[in-house]
């Protein structure tokens, strides 16, 4: 199980990671530098992370909602408010913040792609799509 948890957060992280980080390998960046010279690659990369967006974040607000992003959400802003206060934690370094917000957001989305799986382990409950022909 939990490799299976580690895939799905690292596959978020990497998706984040990919579309903006504090260095200059991202999306972002390459996208701004190369938009006027490679705009029809520019697009179409962009496109690909929007439909991975898309997908995963669906996949979160489906399976843990509004309330359940918020409320892991609430848990990171107050493991970084321990931090803060334990004066392991500068939050005047814009660098790190912002490091610590993309990995926050990857938590968040690979929470969300996990979740059935948690769900299933701590209740033994199967979350499923209704499936079939209902329709008549």
């Amino acid at each position: 199980m939990l490799k299976s948890l580690l895939i799905r957060w690292f596959a978020a992280l990497v998706l984040v990671m990919l579309t903006y980080n504090p260095t200059s390998f991202n999306y972002v960046q390459w996208a701004v530098a190369n938009f006027d010279a490679k705009m029809s690659i520019v697009i179409l990369v962009g496109l690909v992370l929007l439909v991975a967006y898309v997908v995963f974040l669906r996949a979160t607000f489906r399976s843990i909602g509004y309330i359940g992003i918020g409320m892991v959400v609430a848990v990171i802003a107050v493991l970084l408010w321990v931090l803060n206060d334990l004066g392991w934690l500068d939050p005047t370094n814009a660098t790190v913040m912002t490091w610590i917000g993309l990995i926050g957001l990857s938590v968040v989305l690979g929470i969300g792609l996990s979740w059935s799986i948690i769900r299933r382990r701590l209740s033994g409950q199967f979350d499923m799509d209704q499936v079939g022909d209902n329709e008549e």
